[in-house]
């Protein structure tokens, strides 16, 4: 941080990464566009890992960390890039168990399916259901939550608790801006319904998170030995500040009209009450 206040800009991680142990990357923005991976994060993080930091990719993806292993594999994300992921699927899967045996309706693509895997719902539509399980549009590619304006409004009758795997509002995905299914949580909401969320910015995630850092990688507290990294103030920002973690702020991501404009941009890290550490226009070394 600057004497002013003012988040400092740096030129790459390696500027920083001595002051840390352990990184809490986040995925879609930083590591990838949902299309190809970004070289340059993939080499800053396999040279943070090569110094013998520790790297947790973490992600409101609503799919297991298996899957999204997988995922990365076919983007050209080796393994070696960083050491475990938690995913806001996880998360979902632990609220699942403890509604196992429910009736369900799932709000979402077919691909979301294995984060309830294993478990015994009854899948149902929001007429039978006793709770729902919303991952995203049914269709990211051209629908938005105006589409769900009568659906919900079906739920909301019922008053159906939702589970919102993924607490993101919105991604790029090769250029291209979709919703994702905090987007329709929040318009739940807006009617009344109740939403339970699994993900950033919210605690359960990072305790994940921080339980991996301590168990596997004997990284406890303080909290300053991690460095957290994203490109979301909503998401990124507010949970790492929550956690009590520096971040460090992508500036190319979901924000890249505001990080055109410097003080706009500032003004938004203001509403958070917690400025990131420092700014990088793309993650680099």
């Amino acid at each position: 941080m600057g004497e002013s206040g003012v988040p400092r800009r740096i030129a790459g991680l390696s500027e920083i990464a001595a002051d840390y142990r352990g990184l809490l990357c986040d995925v879609w923005g930083v590591l990838h566009n949902g299309v190809e991976a970004y070289g340059g994060a993939v080499d800053a993080l396999c040279r943070f890992r090569d110094g013998g930091g520790r790297v947790i990719l973490i992600t409101n993806a609503p799919r297991p960390a298996r899957q999204i292993r997988e995922m990365l594999r076919g983007l050209q994300v080796p393994d070696a890039a960083y050491d475990a992921i938690v995913t806001s699927g996880d998360v979902t899967r632990n609220l699942l168990a403890e509604r196992a045996g429910g009736v369900m309706f799932h709000l979402g693509p077919q691909r979301d399916t294995p984060v309830y895997e294993g478990f015994d719902f009854v899948l149902a539509g929001p007429e039978r259901a006793d709770f729902v399980l919303c991952t995203g549009p049914f269709n990211d590619h051209v629908e938005t939550p105006e589409d769900y304006k009568e659906l919900l409004g079906q739920m909301r009758a019922r008053n159906l608790e939702m589970i919102c795997a993924n607490p993101d509002i919105i991604v790029e995905r090769g250029g291209v801006r979709v919703y994702c299914a905090g987007a329709l949580a929040q318009s739940y909401e807006r009617m009344g319904g109740a939403v339970i969320y699994a993900g950033k910015p919210y605690a359960p995630i990072y305790d994940m998170a921080s339980r991996l850092f301590a168990e596997r990688f004997n990284l406890p507290p303080p909290k300053r030995s991690i460095l957290a990294i994203g490109d979301s103030i909503r998401t990124d920002l507010r949970g790492a500040s929550a956690a009590g973690l520096d971040m460090l702020f992508i500036t190319s991501g979901i924000h890249a009209d505001e990080g055109k404009a410097p003080d706009r941009l500032e003004r938004m890290f203001a509403d958070v009450g917690a400025p990131p550490r420092a700014i990088l226009n793309t993650l680099v070394w």
